[in-house]
């Protein structure tokens, strides 16, 4: 058993009614399991072992903490591959009521697995996005403080879409340990505990055929060195989508060598 496997076993899991509303995964579904765990182990440099999900599932490690899942789609889903947030609910069932209330769309469940229960879906704008009711990755509150990976949505309009999921997820509900909602920098900023969660920024556009402009969740991966990352990509089939200066380093978009975007960064959401 390795390093990896043996601290997961030894953390407590947390449930999803305990930080509701919070961004609680991110997981990849692919078209060749093996083929997109060889593309990022040698792009981001991380390792896998098989999920509690089944054979089909596998969770990505890297430098000894968790960092997302990837599956294997079933052939016979043609759907798009993309990397996709996934959302800690109370109840399954009365989040995708409210996402079907409120204009959204329920594409998948819920449906039941053996640690809980999940639905994807996608907002009223489009942008994809997963909710899940159930037993959270061991030690979930470590992996939000330190995990290798953070959120921004692109939306057509932020506070739209903030009034959107928090009516669906419950931001700013008052409950106890609710996710609040500020606005900073014209972007709207979840957090919860004085640790930043998300960002949602305006901008997006539903009729284009860029990618980057689509109302559309972005994964993000900080590294230490984007420019060496982004060319491990492009050397495994990757390609580059766009590449950026921001003001807090560089960043490159890439699509991944079966199609799914996700941004590497120098920056880190806090």
């Amino acid at each position: 058993m390795d390093k990896e496997t043996k601290a997961a076993k030894s953390a407590a899991a947390t449930s999803s009614a305990a930080v509701f509303g919070a961004p609680c995964w991110v997981s990849l579904m692919a078209r060749d399991l093996k083929a997109a765990q060889d593309f990022y182990g040698a792009v981001l440099g991380w390792r896998f072992r098989k999920g509690k999900l089944g054979d089909q599932f596998s969770v990505a490690f890297h430098e000894g903490a968790l960092v997302a899942g990837i599956g294997a789609l079933a052939p016979q889903l043609q759907v798009p591959v993309a990397w996709t947030p996934y959302f800690a609910v109370t109840d399954t069932d009365e989040a995708a009521a409210r996402i079907r209330e409120r204009s959204g769309t329920v594409a998948v469940g819920p449906l039941t697995f053996s640690l809980g229960r999940g639905a994807l879906a996608s907002d009223r704008d489009g942008a994809v996005f997963g909710i899940w009711e159930g037993e959270l990755i061991p030690d979930w509150h470590s992996w939000r403080k330190t995990t290798p990976t953070w959120l921004r949505l692109r939306t057509r309009n932020a506070f739209e879409a903030a009034i959107f999921y928090g009516e669906v997820l419950e931001w700013a509900c008052g409950r106890p340990g609710c996710c609040e909602v500020s606005y900073e920098e014209e972007e709207v900023v979840l957090h919860c505990d004085g640790h930043v969660l998300a960002r949602l920024s305006s901008g997006a556009a539903e009729a284009v055929p860029d990618p980057m402009i689509q109302p559309r969740w972005h994964i993000h991966f900080p590294v230490k060195d984007v420019d060496a990352t982004t060319e491990a990509a492009v050397k495994n089939g990757g390609f580059v989508v766009v590449r950026q200066s921001t003001p807090h380093g560089p960043e490159t978009t890439l699509c991944d060598a079966d199609g799914a975007l996700f941004t590497v960064t120098s920056r880190f959401l806090d």
